[in-house]
């Protein structure tokens, strides 16, 4: 099934999924939650890097990374389209293998219900 990835626009949703569950791992923190008015066939998920993490181009690199492990989360397991996400990046991601990034996050993405 091709889904829309679609980010969070609203300040309002940004805050709401910060009040609710979270997981974190050693490379990112993952807030989730269900948000009033969402479309179901859509994924709404946002990346979240912090200036200490380093320049624009290390920040960008952690966000394409991030983007490439969820579309291939949506066809590889079941990501709860229910649910929106905001995943905010450790700056631990900068250092490490990409593989390891994804099997954690997969592990992650598998542990919420």
């Amino acid at each position: 099934m091709k889904s829309k990835i679609v980010a969070l626009s609203r300040n309002q949703d940004f805050k709401d999924l910060i009040n609710e569950k979270k997981i974190t791992n050693k490379y990112v923190t993952i807030f989730f939650g269900k948000l009033k008015n969402k479309n179901f066939k859509n994924l709404n998920i946002s990346f979240v890097t912090k200036k200490k993490i380093g320049n624009a181009v290390k920040r960008n690199k952690i966000k394409r990374r991030l983007k490439n492990i969820i579309n291939l989360a949506v066809k590889k397991i079941s990501v709860k389209f229910e649910y929106s996400y905001l995943v905010i990046a450790k700056p631990t991601m900068l250092n490490n293998d990409y593989t390891n990034i994804k099997e954690t996050l997969f592990q992650d993405l598998k542990k919420i219900k």
